[in-house]
């Protein structure tokens, strides 16, 4: 099977995950009722909710270029705004392909090796993942038990059950994983020379190999406080994003600071879901988790969701198409090195 059909069955697949996903989500639900919902949405409300995201970008391409910088290289603050945009803008087509292409298109701008950059991609990458983990156990502890209850009964106890119902007992399950990584790991290791005779193999070393000078890079960066105080304001603003929406819906406004954060991380949640720009995931998990903890209608809360996530795809569709045509169809600085 070559590349391009490859590409088309994956892009079908994640298409029709996200149409079931939607259909589960608006399920015995009156379209009608929602749409007069959103009628009477208050939208000033919403356009803080978007200056939050593209200030959100600005934290999160100023942290990139501290990283950069850690390797000799110093991008413009606009030139890497624009690559990340567009990094954004093209994963709403094609899943994670934006996270790559943002780095040739700012390896191509500004003459910087692209395997450098996709390891600083990835060391950021794992940054984010971890914030997001410290601020979910976080939200667990200080959480309401109804919180605790939806995060339980809703998302940690079925992963378990099917992990039961499919491997017997879930420990057997977990010893089992752990025991063929630390092999695959040891195999990796112990045949590294052999295996990077491989085109795909040697893909991956160099993938880890990029993954590893990007987390050197953060541990020797001579910024490391500006570089958590780039990562604070982003999650911030992030957590602002999606409170300052509760305001567009007299159902939701009175939802406090700390019930943006529960927002945050269950849309997270459903942004991880391999599906375009997480379409359904998303408007389901978010959805029932209003219902669930707040008792809010399911009508109220897909009302929610909408504007909360079509915003923001709308938006990176019209900043992210400017910002594609800025950094790469415009003339070039500099030779390229990749």
């Amino acid at each position: 099977m070559n590349k391009t059909l490859q590409q088309i069955l994956k892009i079908t697949l994640c298409v029709l995950l996200a149409g079931l996903l939607l259909y589960l989500a608006f399920r015995k639900v009156s379209f009608k009722d929602v749409v007069d919902i959103l009628k009477q949405a208050n939208y000033w409300w919403l356009a803080l909710s978007l200056t939050c995201g593209l200030l959100s970008y600005v934290c999160r391409s100023a942290r990139w270029n501290l990283l950069i910088e850690g390797l000799g290289y110093k991008p413009k603050l606009t030139n890497t705004l624009n690559a990340v945009l567009s990094g954004y803008f093209i994963n709403n087509a094609v899943p994670r392909l934006g996270e790559i292409m943002k780095c040739v298109a700012l390896g191509r701008k500004e003459s910087i090796p692209v395997d450098k950059l996709v390891g600083t991609m990835v060391a950021e990458r794992t940054i984010d993942v971890l914030t997001l983990l410290l601020i979910a156990v976080a939200l667990v502890l200080g959480a309401s038990e109804s919180v605790n209850a939806f995060l339980r009964d809703g998302i940690f106890v079925p992963l378990q059950e099917r992990i039961v119902n499919t491997f017997g007992n879930g420990w057997i399950f977990w010893t089992i994983l752990v025991l063929l990584i630390v092999l695959m790991i040891a195999l990796l290791v112990r045949y590294k020379d052999n295996l990077s005779k491989n085109k795909v193999f040697a893909k991956f070393y160099g993938f880890c190999n990029g993954l590893w000078d990007g987390l050197k890079v953060i541990f020797s960066l001579d910024k490391k406080w500006t570089f958590l105080l780039y990562t604070f304001l982003m999650w911030a603003l992030y957590t602002l994003m999606a409170w300052f929406v509760v305001f567009c819906l007299p159902s939701t406004s009175g939802l406090g600071l700390s019930d943006g954060i529960f927002l945050l991380v269950i849309g997270s949640l459903g942004m991880v879901v391999p599906v375009q720009s997480g379409f359904g995931a998303f408007h389901y998990i978010t959805s029932r988790g209003l219902e669930y903890v707040y008792g809010i209608e399911l009508e109220q809360g897909l009302a929610y969701a909408l504007l909360s996530h079509e915003s923001q795809i709308l938006m990176m569709i019209i900043v992210g198409a400017i910002a594609t045509y800025l950094i790469f169809g415009k003339k070039r600085e500099k030779e390229p090195r990749l």
